[in-house]
């Protein structure tokens, strides 16, 4: 049985890349779930959640209930945490964005990833009692992963595409984690990042299918090797096209021309919506 999830984070109004992506995950899967992206408190607001509902709900989509939703799942991301800093995979990162900022304007050839410039590594190599000396005198610091060291725990990984990825990939895909550098995996105000809590969840809820925008596929590397050190579940994937505006820009929650609010209050029918997508 193929399960299939849509999950959206509430910080805005889903607009016409969001029922484009919605669509395709209902339709490519025999269960459809919904999941609530809700970890960042400071961002989401419960009016959106309530705003998702009646849209996809509007759009004719259906799923199981209950509805997962990531505020409460902090337990199951300090679980993950927790085996990862156990295994010495872990290690925290006191660097503000700007020094990481000076720290690449200083390097001659900063190296860049899909989320742009790599983390230096400036904190990676601290001791541990320079570390614990700055976490008694508390100094917040996020939790990074060391890419190399659970790389070379991991070994040679794999995924499998079932769309088109964005340079034309499909089958089996070779993971290079290195491209994203030391990645963030938690910080002080967000018990968990995107590239862990998504891991977990689809694990949890036993996706066997993840479809998604192209540009999300470059994540799939990073999040395949979290996949093997935590021992989870790893679901193929099916990266789609993307919905652009006349600019070739994707869509942006700020605008609110391209919202399913608005395009339901000028009397667009949902079949229209689709057809508009090319669905």
């Amino acid at each position: 049985m193929i399960v299939t999830r849509f999950a959206p984070s509430p910080t805005g109004l889903l607009h016409l890349g969001h029922a484009f992506a919605a669509i395709v995950a209902h339709d490519a899967g025999e269960r459809f779930l919904l999941r609530i992206e809700d970890i960042d408190s400071a961002r989401c607001r419960e009016e959106f959640v309530t705003a998702i509902f009646e849209d996809l709900h509007w759009l004719g989509l259906r799923w199981e209930e209950p509805v997962l939703r990531q505020s409460n799942r902090e337990t199951a991301y300090h679980a993950a945490l927790g085996r990862l800093n156990a295994a010495g995979l872990l290690y925290p990162c006191f660097c503000t964005r700007k020094e990481i900022a000076d720290e690449i304007a200083r390097a001659a050839e900063a190296p860049h990833g899909p989320d742009g410039p790599i983390y230096p590594g400036a904190c990676r190599h601290l001791t541990n009692a320079e570390r614990e000396s700055r976490i008694r005198s508390g100094s917040p610091h996020a939790l990074r992963l060391d890419v190399a060291k659970a790389a070379a725990v991991a070994g040679s990984l794999s995924f499998q595409e079932e769309g088109r990825g964005p340079c034309g990939e499909s089958g089996s895909i070779i993971a290079r984690p290195e491209q994203f550098g030391d990645i963030v995996l938690a910080r002080k105000d967000m018990p968990a990042a995107y590239h862990l809590a998504v891991v977990v969840d689809d694990a949890f809820q036993t996706v066997s299918l993840v479809t998604r925008g192209s540009d999300l596929f470059a994540a799939t590397h990073v999040q395949r090797l979290l996949q093997a050190l935590l021992g989870l579940s790893v679901p193929s994937y099916a990266h789609h096209r993307l919905i652009l505006d006349a600019s070739g820009r994707k869509f942006s929650k700020r605008d609110q021309a391209v919202t399913l609010r608005s395009v339901r209050g000028a009397g667009t029918t949902p079949q229209a919506v689709r057809t508009r997508l090319g669905l």
